[in-house]
């Protein structure tokens, strides 16, 4: 169960370490307004990527019961079907995403400069948002095609590369904001592009890209069966631009700035129990295929057990970790810092 779930783990975990290593070096070599600028876009970014959870988590769970049927073919073309329609869907997602930047971001309460770095930021990351939605439908893909690991490895590569060009792009050539940005894309696109062709050639795995029909009583079942994640990840998006919007009225760029930092601490804590569920519904959706129930009774109660120690732990930690990671973002702004600190 740890072997395939640690991978959809760890790979969540690097997702989420991409908008937290951009604010860090914007925080530290940009300012505090290009900081803010960063954490009040960044919940219109995810919501947008959210529709790449639905159809991963909930067609990886549809092509397991399919694979636990012994109907491969079948499977691949689910897969298939559902990876081109994302690809597709994505591209229009983009394009629209990038018109609507800019008013979006004066609903969300940005004004002048901070307007300004809002849609910088914004439109820029909508050039590879189409492989950020790829990226999170892969992320449940590999595990349902039997490479965790593989998937891993994508995701931790594309993850470094996107700190390290956040160094070389905001510390070292003083890109600014865009540089940030920049460095993300770059990242995103490892994490897209590989896995089609991964998949798009003969491969070791379970899965592989090829021809398909519309299903689409397949695509009305993974969108039901992945509405859960879909709303998990949209709510609290929706419930961190509303925090943004209020905190914009009363508090100010600062408020938005200490918030973030807290989000982005938040972002990795989840990324641990979305990384499960991706990392387990394969295996579940397999056995149930399969009809091998004491074995689901079996999952059912490790995870109960597992997810119940790591809630507690994290909540340790994050008491203990509250003034280190304040320091560590805004550290050169006292009354920021306090905020940070105390809000935490």
């Amino acid at each position: 169960l740890m072997r395939f779930t640690m991978p959809s783990i760890v790979m969540l975990i690097f997702t989420s370490i991409y908008g937290v290593v951009d604010g860090l070096f914007v925080s530290n070599f940009v300012g505090k307004t290009s900081f803010a600028a960063v954490n009040l876009i960044m919940p219109v970014l995810m919501i947008l990527g959210c529709v790449g959870f639905m159809f991963g988590t909930g067609g990886s769970a549809i092509v397991g019961i399919t694979l636990g049927e012994g109907k491969k073919e079948k499977a691949n073309e689910y897969f298939s079907m559902l990876v081109y329609i994302t690809l597709v869907g994505g591209l229009i997602i983009a394009i629209l995403s990038a018109f609507a930047m800019r008013p979006v971001a004066i609903i969300l309460g940005a004004r002048g400069e901070l307007l300004k770095n809002c849609v910088l930021y914004g439109r820029i990351l909508c050039i590879s948002l189409t492989c950020f939605m790829l990226q999170n439908v892969f992320q449940s893909f590999f595990v349902a095609a039997e490479k965790p690991h593989l998937g891993l490895r994508v995701v931790v590569i594309a993850g470094v590369t996107n700190m390290l060009l956040d160094f070389l792009f905001v510390a070292v050539l003083h890109w600014g904001l865009a540089g940030a940005a920049i460095a993300t894309v770059c990242g995103e696109l490892i994490g897209g592009i590989f896995p089609i062709f991964y998949f798009g050639h003969k491969n070791s795995s379970l899965l592989k890209l090829g021809k398909t029909h519309f299903h689409g009583r397949i695509l009305l079942k993974t969108c039901t069966n992945g509405s859960s994640e879909l709303m998990t990840n949209l709510s609290s998006s929706v419930v961190n631009a509303l925090y943004n919007m209020q905190l914009m009225k009363f508090a100010g760029e600062d408020g938005v700035a200490a918030y973030g930092t807290i989000m982005y601490v938040n972002f990795i804590f989840v990324s641990i129990f979305f990384g499960y569920a991706i990392g387990s519904a394969p295996i579940v959706s397999y056995h149930y295929g399969a009809n091998n129930q004491d074995e689901l009774k079996n999952l059912f109660h490790k995870s109960i057990r597992l997810i119940g120690t790591w809630a507690v732990s994290l909540f340790i930690i994050a008491q203990l970790i509250a003034t280190p990671l304040a320091t560590l973002f805004v550290g050169y702004d006292q009354g920021l810092f306090e905020l940070t600190r105390s809000g935490f």
